[in-house]
């Protein structure tokens, strides 16, 4: 993300939107773990909240708050995968 100094121009947006839909990807499949002691209604409404939070995160303009949010994303996915739910989403 180098386009812009400080605000997000449309090629850096284009450049993090593989990463950022790989993300949002693979925390709405961790959420499904059966590592998660979840029952069905609380992993629905987990996943509710991890798509209010890209929805919202997506219209972020700011080049550092955009790497930000992307490295809160890859943290709640490494606690996920450890089977720990994050605190933002408890």
């Amino acid at each position: 993300m180098s386009g812009g100094l400080i605000w997000a121009t449309a090629e850096d947006l284009a450049r993090n939107r593989g990463r950022v839909l790989f993300l949002y990807r693979q925390i709405l499949r961790s959420i499904n773990s059966p590592n998660l002691p979840l029952n069905l209604a609380a992993r629905l409404a987990k996943k509710a909240e991890a798509r209010a939070i890209f929805m919202l995160a997506s219209e972020e303009r700011s080049l550092h708050n955009i790497e930000d949010l992307v490295d809160a994303a890859n943290y709640s996915l490494s606690l996920l995968r450890k089977g720990e739910i994050p605190k933002y989403i408890q």
